[in-house]
């Protein structure tokens, strides 16, 4: 697999957009193109930042897509503090790599070694047996797994997963939702765990890409009851009357009902495709998806490129942007992050 690029902070903050067309490896040679994007999270009305967006165009090139890029795209938003979210963007994309190097590894080790290596000769016919959408699920739930057991090892008080000498109750308050993308040549496969959301526009139409995990979703409710829980109306459904949403990383005093196991839609990508929206609930709170696909079609139909004195460098900027201030002028009490991707072809 190829290295990924790295993204510098200043790509993506909660006081700068971001957007890339291109991408050079670290010895200047180009890399294959990347889809142009535009980036944002901000605050917003709360008092401290609890969301985190991940960003890797280029990230690898897999096996499991015949040696070609797949790009990387996340939304997390925590709760209960900022360290669960800042684990998940700081460490899930090196889980995906991991997962992914060693599929590989076994693979090109078993037939290097002449298959005597047991392991690997087993595995080997589970890769064999298994569709390539059943590899993502595989590879993608293990990602989920090993970040929610570190997120039990996350301390509230002294950061992400520091040895720290607290008190036990101080880990494992936190969660977030994670809303994972991987972007190929033919697919859009959408990893989602929590209430943030992916939503593709397709001809003017805006289609869900995910459904949120929230309390009040039937078969959600079913199984919190069936482990010994209940759900409480109040403000909205919430998991004993805590938690607003049924699924996230973390949450480890709520583990028996806030499961992390992400539902997946793998969506094939066609010439009507025209961006593509991640966001957190600071904007679906308050934004409904024919909205958000409305200004993002009106902001990436502006002709490219855009010239000096412009406000934004690219429309996928002014798209993530836009969705974001309009969040805010509707009212939005939480963090806002938005991610835009310009699916378009040229």
């Amino acid at each position: 697999m190829t290295s990924p690029r790295r993204m510098s902070d200043s790509d993506y903050d909660s006081d700068s957009d971001s957007d890339s067309d291109s991408a050079t490896s670290g010895t200047g040679a180009p890399e294959e193109a990347v889809p142009l994007f535009g980036a944002i999270s901000l605050i917003g009305r709360r008092s401290s930042m609890e969301d985190a967006i991940s960003v890797w165009p280029n990230l690898c090139s897999p096996y499991i897509n015949q040696h070609r890029p797949i790009d990387f795209f996340a939304v997390y938003d925590g709760h209960g503090g900022p360290q669960v979210a800042g684990l998940c963007r700081d460490r899930m994309y090196l889980m995906l790599l991991e997962e992914l190097l060693m599929t590989n590894t076994i693979i090109t080790g078993s037939s290097s070694s002449n298959n005597n290596n047991i392991f690997a000769r087993l595995f080997q016919r589970q890769l064999e047996r298994e569709s390539i959408k059943e590899t993502w699920k595989r590879v993608l739930k293990s990602c989920f797994e090993r970040i929610d057991e570190m997120a039990f090892d996350t301390c509230y008080e002294c950061g992400i997963g520091v040895p720290c000498g607290c008190p036990p109750q101080h880990y494992g308050l936190g969660g977030s939702t994670a809303l994972l993308t991987i972007l190929t040549e033919k697919t859009i496969i959408v990893a989602n765990c929590g209430d943030s959301r992916a939503v593709l526009c397709r001809g003017g139409r805006s289609i869900p890409l995910s459904i949120d995990h929230t309390p009040d979703r039937a078969e959600e409710r079913a199984r919190i009851e069936a482990c010994g829980g209940h759900v409480v109306y109040d403000d909205c459904a919430r998991v004993l009357g805590i938690l607003a949403i049924s699924r996230a990383i973390g949450d480890k005093y709520l583990k028996k009902y806030i499961i992390s196991e992400p539902e997946f839609t793998f969506t094939k990508r066609e010439a009507e495709d025209e961006c593509l929206i991640l966001a957190s609930d600071g904007l679906w709170n308050v934004v409904s998806n024919d909205d958000a696909c409305m200004v993002a079609r009106e902001c990436l139909q502006k002709e490219k490129p855009f010239g000096r004195g412009e406000v934004f460098s690219s429309p996928s900027n002014a798209a993530a942007a836009l969705l974001t201030r309009l969040a805010m002028g509707r009212g939005s009490q939480d963090n806002i992050s938005v991610i835009v991707v310009d699916l378009k072809i040229d």
